[in-house]
């Protein structure tokens, strides 16, 4: 008996010592620790900033249950509703942003000279910090510096130039310009590698049916990279509704250029009104839902083919042929 029990004391452990068992144990702790940390850095604060929205509370001190009035005063308090309107300068940007980025992608896909020092040269504001840009282009815009001196030796008068940063009828403007300077490469590079998988046979049959650069771009590049094109819709969409940066480093708020997230960062940080603040989180949260939604749905009318392989422009162009030739009979 005793000899039994000693033998089985010394068995080996199957979880321990087998290789199956250690294979078991490290997907296991792959598994659980990123769970883990998910869970305790982002879903457990989420549900907490979901509860402190219906109170009105400080991060120390007593706390008050007031239901939706944080969320009402999202809708109806004017410095909130007039940082949401900021949200359509960097919407326009982000249109811009978008077509030079599509524009450069196109052209850098061919056979362009140097095209790869181009290349280089649009993505690298995509790797500086937007701290450091900030600073740059607060420099850049401030009174008689560079842009100044750029446009008094071109001819302009120093009289007749705005304050770039106070003026409230620019300054939005060029701050959403900054933006667009930075992220323009990273939408390049993706719509570069969409471009680079398309089937260059597809092109060839393009040119022996006599095919035309933009029938190309039309039916086969764009089909071919729609994927992407709705990925970066999303991308700088969601961007321009939570713009940060650009206003809180060069303007700080201040002169009506106070974005949805400046402000929101305000009523946290400096206003101590936290219930607030998540309040204006959530509502921005569920506006980018909503806006993704939206987005998915335009990409799968215009985008996507049909059951017999057309677009949404070849099934307008077929119906409306279909007509004309019900109209000439």
């Amino acid at each position: 008996m005793k000899a039994d029990a000693l033998s089985l004391s010394r068995k080996p452990n199957f979880l321990l010592n087998s290789v199956r068992g250690q294979k078991i144990i490290v997907a296991v702790t792959f598994m659980l620790v990123p769970l883990f940390l998910l869970v305790l850095f982002t879903y457990l604060p989420f549900f907490k900033m979901v509860q402190f929205s219906f109170y009105n509370m400080k991060y120390i001190g007593t706390r008050t249950f007031i239901g939706l009035e944080n969320y009402k005063d999202v809708f109806t308090r004017p410095e909130i509703l007039g940082s949401l309107r900021l949200s359509f300068f960097y919407l326009g940007a982000s249109v811009v942003q978008l077509s030079l980025a599509l524009f450069f992608a196109s052209i850098l896909s061919m056979k362009t000279k140097y095209k790869d020092f181009f290349k280089g040269v649009i993505f690298f504001p995509y790797l500086i910090s937007g701290i450091a840009i900030g600073y740059m282009f607060k420099f850049f815009f401030t009174r008689g510096f560079v842009l100044d001196t750029v446009l008094l030796r071109l001819g302009f008068l120093q009289e007749d130039l705005p304050f770039w940063l106070r003026d409230e009828g620019v300054n939005n403007a060029m701050l959403a310009a900054t933006s667009v300077w930075r992220y323009l490469g990273q939408n390049m590079v993706l719509f570069i590698g969409a471009i680079s998988a398309i089937d260059p046979q597809l092109y060839e049959a393009a040119d022996m049916d006599g095919a035309t650069t933009w029938d190309k771009f039309l039916h086969i590049m764009l089909p071919g990279i729609s994927s992407i094109v709705v990925l970066n819709m999303i991308l700088a969409v969601s961007g321009s509704i939570s713009a940060f940066e650009p206003p809180y480093v060069i303007t700080n708020g201040t002169f009506g250029t106070s974005t949805f997230f400046v402000t929101m960062h305000s009523m946290a940080h400096e206003k101590q009104k936290v219930g607030l603040a998540s309040a204006m989180a959530i509502v921005l949260f569920l506006i980018i839902i909503l806006v993704t939604l939206l987005q998915r749905f335009i990409s799968r009318t215009f985008f996507e083919e049909d059951k017999n392989g057309y677009l949404f422009s070849e099934r307008r162009a077929m119906q409306k042929r279909a007509k004309n030739n019900k109209r000439n009979q």
